[in-house]
């Protein structure tokens, strides 16, 4: 083995390791910058903790997680693999909108049948809010919906967007699919209510490690971020603006829900505090929709997507056919 190869693999390209380092130093500089400029002004108007707690500082949260991501994956993409921007995944390919459809339905429909698991014991009672309050309903409905679908946009660029992406490529998906699970779970620690007495925080973690890899096939089985970007924001959608529970523990981002939910526990099934991605019935619920979507044949990539996906480039092609950017 030459030194060479420790940096560069057979097809003359930055190894895949070496490409995440650098797409993770790129992320933190922009990250960094962004927050840093988000709370200087945020901080000039009053309290910056009070309005990034709010639906417009979720929003401005999600700007500063997705922006970056998009940039380091275009520059590391295109630098390190001579690869186009939409290898990333968000352009508007042949069935991206089925896929968003789709996922979405698949999404809501996953978190229903936790709640279902959950309410085989009992686990759960719902009531409607009172009539005076539907106005407010609808309102949560559609901010919080908008809210959801950026915030999971950003999830998605940051965690199945390049880093599984480049893995992918060399072959090494599995690697790629464990890196960014356990990282998408390690971010969610910080999350509210994971110290409360009925919580199980180990199981929440494994929860969201679980739900990082049901996102990540739905990435593998596409190729494109339009199917995870369905699944991820209907999941919360349905959770927190439609039944009223918390997410991830969360629950400042749907405050008039259209039902409300009693949790009548055992937490070990329900999630307790910390919402029904802290039990067993979400468990159960991600690893039945997981197989659902590796095995159906609802869902296929394109053999562009599979072609920009699944291979090294070699270092000598310079875009041609399918590679070139359109």
């Amino acid at each position: 083995m030459q030194p060479f190869d420790i940096f560069f693999n057979a097809a003359g390209r930055l190894r895949s390791g070496w490409r995440l380092a650098v797409f993770a130093l790129l992320y933190l500089i922009g990250t960094s910058l962004l927050w840093g400029v988000a709370l200087t002004l945020f901080s000039l108007g009053g309290s910056a903790e009070s309005f990034f707690e709010s639906n417009w500082g979720y929003v401005i949260q999600a700007f500063i997680l997705f922006t970056p991501a998009l940039l380091a994956g275009w520059v590391c993409g295109a630098v390190l693999e001579s690869l186009p921007l939409k290898t990333l995944g968000w352009t508007l390919h042949q069935g991206w909108l089925r896929d968003l459809l789709c996922g979405s339905l698949i999404g809501a429909l996953s978190l229903l049948l936790a709640t279902a698991f959950a309410m085989t014991s009992k686990g759960f009672s719902f009531s409607f809010n009172a009539r005076g309050m539907l106005s407010a309903s609808l309102k949560t409905l559609l901010v919080s919906g908008i809210v959801f679908v950026l915030a999971a946009a950003a999830e998605e660029a940051v965690f199945r967007g390049y880093p599984l992406q480049t893995t992918t490529r060399a072959r090494l998906a599995w690697v790629g699919v464990i890196l960014t699970s356990i990282l998408f779970a390690q971010v969610h620690k910080g999350n509210p209510n994971l110290d409360s007495p009925n919580v199980y925080p180990e199981l929440a973690f494994a929860n969201t490690a679980i739900a990082g890899v049901w996102l990540a096939i739905a990435y593998l089985r596409t190729r494109s971020l339009w199917l995870p970007l369905g699944l991820h924001w209907a999941w919360n959608w349905m959770m927190g603006a439609i039944l009223g529970l918390p997410v991830s523990g969360i629950t400042t981002l749907a405050p008039t829900p259209l039902l409300r939910a009693t949790d009548n526990g055992p937490a070990w099934l329900t999630g307790g505090a910390y919402g029904i991605e802290g039990g067993v019935a979400c468990t159960i619920a991600l690893l039945l929709s997981s197989v659902f979507i590796w095995r159906t044949k609802l869902f296929a990539a394109t053999e562009e997507m599979k072609a920009l996906t699944s291979q090294e480039i070699p270092k000598q092609v310079e875009h041609p056919g399918i590679f070139e950017s359109r």
